[in-house]
């Protein structure tokens, strides 16, 4: 009863904690018919949003959070949804500017939460519609993995749930702007790339077909080594040498950011072993981490579920 779309409408103060993923980059990322699209690569490090409903007529976000504020501004203006206010606070430590998507996973667990405090929940399609009003969006937004035109919204396509991978992301610091690399990077200067675009999202539809996990770390390698055309990082040209070092699946990147991943299947790798290896070998200044390949989508948490406890999320769950 507690999830129940009723429920809320009955209650005076509702309050609701929505949990989204970050990512460790994307699988693929590049120009598809003529408009910019990826495919995120969801991991278990989640930002959560708690929504409380009280008797004010505004949201009120803790913090300084610009876009999520513009966010829920622009829901509240949706015809038809409830003119309600609370209060709204964010529960995230992801870092920003590396490619870990911390303003999607912030915006987007803020406008399922709130939508679902006031007993109007969203589709991923319209989450996805209004969070594309903020800035380029990553597709977190949508439940499994999701191929989506991630600055215009126009199209998604839904492309299966994600495989039980293991990512070891090589984080190096520093910060890339999104909003200034999507206005610096036009369609026109992705052209050129086209043919290996599509190359790569054909053959990530195909793994994800056929659960060809080798063919996925292919294409998500070959997306990553193409955009070093276009925003070079020397720490690609370093994983893919550590890659064929410890016989992972390939790598990913951050296609708009700083960090890269090493895709391993951990029933075919020893995961512990790779990270020994790359411990050995990393410059100084990189950091290591480990996570697990995730489904995108929202998860709601019950609030006996301790929010900052990841070992206990639920799957996604995005409200019928």
């Amino acid at each position: 009863k507690t999830w129940d779309r009723g429920y809320f409408k009955s209650m005076r103060h509702a309050c609701v904690t929505a949990a989204l993923p970050g990512t460790a980059g994307e699988l693929v990322q590049g120009l598809l018919d003529g408009e910019p699209c990826l495919v995120s690569c969801p991991i278990d490090w989640f930002s959560r949003v708690r929504a409380t409903v009280t008797d004010d007529h505004t949201w009120h976000v803790s913090g300084p959070y610009p876009k999520v504020q513009k966010a829920l501004h622009l829901l509240s203006k949706r015809p038809g949804f409830p003119s309600r206010g609370g209060q709204v606070e964010i529960q995230a430590n992801i870092p920003r500017g590396r490619g870990y998507g911390s303003s999607t996973a912030d915006v987007a667990a803020a406008l399922y939460a709130v939508a679902y405090a006031v007993g109007h929940p969203l589709s991923p399609a319209t989450v996805a519609r209004l969070a594309v009003e903020v800035e380029p969006t990553d597709s977190t937004v949508f439940p499994g993995l999701v191929l989506f035109a991630h600055r215009t919204g126009a199209f998604w396509e839904m492309l299966g749930p994600a495989p039980p991978l293991a990512v070891i992301v090589l984080d190096p610091g520093g910060k890339v702007d999104t909003l200034t690399y999507n206005r610096q990077v036009s369609v026109e200067t992705l052209r050129p790339l086209a043919t290996q675009h599509r190359e790569a999202f054909n053959l990530l539809r195909w793994a994800l077909r056929q659960r060809d996990w080798h063919a996925l770390g292919e294409a998500a390698t070959l997306s990553a080594c193409t955009h070093q055309q276009v925003l070079p990082n020397p720490l690609v040209d370093l994983a893919v040498v550590w890659r064929r070092a410890v016989g992972a699946l390939g790598i990913c990147r951050a296609h708009s950011g700083t960090l890269v991943g090493i895709l391993c299947h951990p029933e075919q790798t020893d995961v512990q072993s790779v990270i020994s290896y790359l411990c050995r070998h990393l410059p100084a200044g990189l950091t290591l981490h480990r996570y697990a390949l995730t489904d995108g989508g929202p998860r709601y948490l019950p609030h006996q579920v301790h929010p900052t406890d990841p070992e206990r999320l639920p799957g996604p769950c995005p409200p019928s």
